[in-house]
């Protein structure tokens, strides 16, 4: 019997909306793909929408979850430079809020700016869709050891 675990590569989280075409919208307008729009009746439709070169996409639509809209909070975005992509974001019309460091819930425990040096997991900004739901961009310019699968 093998003591390596099976292999599970995490694909997609969905996201509630309370409009999809809004949400769609938002997501195409950051410049993430569209991998699918399906309208498979009047009460079924998924879209799929992945970030620029991730391994994971995000799903939303109708018949999809009984989630609150604008209920899921705090997604990672993982960043090779915060200012850069804090930047595009805004550009492509997110409302990102400053770069931060710190951690812990709560901006009592957020000092202004990025880490010391750009530390690796250490500099954070957030933003929402447009339904509410909130994205954490995280600046990691090497992985610690071990948190790389070969």
């Amino acid at each position: 019997m093998s003591t390596e675990p099976v292999p599970l590569k995490f694909e997609v989280t969905i996201l509630p909306v309370a409009d999809v075409d809004r949400a769609k919208a938002f997501y195409e307008g950051l410049g993430w793909r569209l991998d699918a729009d399906f309208p498979i009746s009047e009460t079924l439709r998924v879209v799929q929408l992945t970030p620029p070169q991730s391994p994971a996409s995000i799903q939303f639509g109708l018949g999809l979850t009984t989630a609150e809209p604008g209920s899921a909070q705090g997604m990672y975005l993982v960043v090779d430079d915060i200012d850069a992509a804090r930047q595009d974001l805004i550009n492509r019309g997110a409302d990102v809020g400053e770069v931060y460091h710190g951690f812990g819930p709560g901006s009592q425990n957020h000092i202004p700016g990025p880490a010391d040096e750009h530390a690796s997991y250490g500099s954070f900004a957030t933003f929402s869709d447009t339904e509410g739901n909130t994205w954490l961009l995280q600046e990691i310019k090497e992985r610690l050891p071990g948190r790389v699968w070969e």
